[in-house]
């Protein structure tokens, strides 16, 4: 009676021993480090910058205690914050714009752990430090941008159908159009209103004005829902895309609201480098080059990305831009060289096979949009050595080739570079560009000692929570209370090693979830005690036992479950905070069901399964 088979003692010791492994690498703390990467993402950093580096650091007395390549960046570990801060100050002065410097945590987790997939728990903004930002999103400009287009369509189309017009502008977000004669301005009113009903309802509200030629259109709160939502799903994959370069643990670009997205940075404590990093956005231009036919007045001249030498004079009407790309991937040509497959919107598509019938033999070029900030060591008004940072946009060309067939939706972009290069370039077009611009509506730094505090804090927290749980449980219910007490220990440990494995991100309230779990194991425990006190008054001490567990297993299975419905309904609709206290007190229910109801039992049954125990002190 009371006594477990070997199978179950096995699982028991299975699970300690996976929880017991993959918390182990939380024992072993994180050095502060930064990561150095070039700021053209085609160039993968190399022995030269890492000489560079340590030429550096080593002129300034700055100790390092290693430094290697990993994944086309350079890691530099140290042995405290204030020489990592230091660091990061002497290289940006010392390289300015031609790397990105992000300071980050490096585990020092042993090899053999790595190796089976162990990994410290990642820590959120506010337990880590690093920096918050709000953006909110210009819908105005995007709408704005959509009106340009639209504009240009009309003009086109008017001009195709010979509907003439007398001028054409966008004022105040409507397009005006005013048109020659009666006959003209009926033609585009029967096309606006043709033009008008979309699949999610009408796009256009259309102003007559008869007496004087006059129409004008201006997007419905429909299509203006529409253009918002794009806008601020196109910035999203942007930012997370070009956030996701800098190999920040653990960042979070989310939307907050109608058009705001928030950014959190782990680890980057210098707002200013953190803009940086989130301004990097990128568009792609398809133009054709210019001929000889070409007006002066009507091409460019750009030069090659990859040899600023070389340069080539292309039209300025841009056939298809980045934001029709639905679809971008890798490959290699019939000659081994790397190639990007390009998968166009039904537009795109359209403008590329009407802009290529015509123009067979003649060269495409795919031209990269860029917004880029320079940086400058200046001396102030104080006599401090500062970094002024300017914006501005550059335009390279990745990619001329002859047009050898009438394009579509469907085709191929060659003479991209090396495959990382083509690689980036898919995923650029991907990501695409901004839909419309941002403004920073909100910045905050959490500094790295505030962070440090709020884990001393919470940790705290969590002693002093199980201190006075061991204490009360060893008193009030004895051996049982011990056998409670070590179940509990296990399961912090269950807890710490599942998080781990899963590569989950506590946070603060991911501490104070982890608090509640403490407590919720603890009724469990209370609850079968309790059961079993009240079965001693009929039954002796060993039937007592089994009957006081498995009856109340029904009790702790029902209010667990209902917790972790709740729990996981916070999951889903949650954000930041709210999503991490919900993933500890999720796991925690979980863990603390297996400790009270198998761990709690094994140990009961060792001290007491299969003996005569005349009475029972509980």
């Amino acid at each position: 009676m009371n006594k477990f088979s070997i199978t179950q003692y096995l699982l028991i010791l299975f699970v300690l021993i996976l929880g017991f492994t993959y918390a182990l690498p939380n024992l072993y703390p994180t050095q502060p480090s930064i990561q150095v990467a070039y700021t053209d993402s085609g160039k993968s950093a190399d022995q030269l910058l890492l000489n560079e580096l340590e030429k550096t650091l080593d002129a300034n007395n700055i100790i390092t205690q290693e430094i290697f390549l990993r994944d086309n960046k350079i890691v530099i570990k140290f042995n405290s914050l204030d020489d990592q801060l230091a660091s990061k100050t002497i290289l940006q002065n010392k390289l300015l714009d031609k790397v990105i410097i992000a300071l980050n945590l490096e585990p020092s987790t042993p090899d053999w752990l790595k190796g089976i997939g162990g990994q410290p728990l990642k820590l959120g903004l506010d337990l880590s430090g690093g920096v918050h930002f709000l953006l909110e999103v210009d819908i105005d400009t995007a709408q704005q941008g959509r009106l340009e287009l639209l504009l240009d369509t009309y003009r086109k189309t008017f001009k195709e159908e010979k509907i003439q017009y007398i001028d054409s502008s966008i004022d105040n977000l409507k397009l005006i159009f005013e048109f020659q004669n009666r006959d003209s301005y009926n033609k585009a009113l029967a096309k606006y209103r043709l033009d008008s009903p979309g699949l999610s309802g009408l796009q256009y509200i259309i102003t007559e004005r008869p007496a004087t030629n006059i129409l004008l259109l201006e997007y419905s709160d429909i299509a203006l829902r529409e253009i918002r939502d794009y806008a601020v799903g196109q910035n999203l994959i942007t930012l997370r895309n070009r956030v996701n370069e800098l190999g920040v643990s653990e960042p979070i670009v989310q939307r907050q609201g109608s058009n705001r997205i928030v950014v959190q940075l782990p680890g980057v404590q210098d707002p200013t480098a953190a803009k940086k990093i989130i301004g990097k956005t990128a568009n792609l231009e398809f133009r054709l080059e210019a001929n000889s036919r070409t007006s002066p007045l009507r091409k460019e001249e750009f030069t090659f990305k990859e040899n600023e030498f070389m340069t080539a004079s292309l039209e300025k009407a841009v056939v298809v831009s980045g934001d029709r790309v639905t679809n971008a991937s890798t490959g290699f040509d019939e000659s081994g060289f790397a190639q990007v497959n390009i998968t166009l919107d039904m537009q795109g598509g359209r403008a590329m096979q009407k802009a290529t019938s015509g123009n067979i033999g003649r060269k495409l070029a795919v031209l990269f949009v860029e917004q880029k900030n320079k940086s400058e060591l200046v001396t102030n008004e104080n006599g401090e050595s500062i970094i002024e940072q300017t914006t501005y946009i550059e335009k390279n060309i990745i990619s001329l080739a002859t047009i050898q067939a009438v394009l579509g939706t469907s085709f191929r972009i060659t003479g991209v570079g090396s495959p990382q290069e083509a690689s980036e370039l898919a995923l650029l077009l991907r990501a695409g560009a901004l839909a419309a611009p941002m403004k920073f509506v909100e910045e905050r730094t959490v500094g790295p000692s505030l962070g440090k505090e709020n884990i001393e804090l919470g940790i705290r927290s969590i002693m002093m929570g199980l201190a006075l749980v061991i204490i009360f449980m060893t008193f009030y219910y004895r051996v049982f209370g011990l056998a409670a007490n070590v179940s509990l220990l296990i399961n912090l440990v269950l807890i710490t090693g599942i998080m781990s494995l899963l590569g989950a991100t506590l946070t603060l309230p991911g501490i104070a979830g982890i608090v509640l779990t403490v407590g919720m194991a603890v009724d469990a425990n209370v609850l079968i005690f309790a059961r079993i006190r009240e079965e001693l008054k009929e039954k002796d001490p060993q039937t007592a036992i089994r009957d006081g567990f498995s009856r109340a297993f029904i009790t702790i299975f029902d209010a667990n479950v209902t917790t972790l419905i709740a729990a996981l309904i916070l999951y889903v609709i949650g954000t930041g905070p709210v999503k991490g206290f919900a993933i500890t007190l999720s796991i925690g229910i979980m863990t603390s069901m297996f400790t009270a109801i198998m761990c709690t039992r094994a140990m009961v049954n060792l001290v007491y399964g299969n003996k005569n125990v005349k009475e029972l002190k509980i």
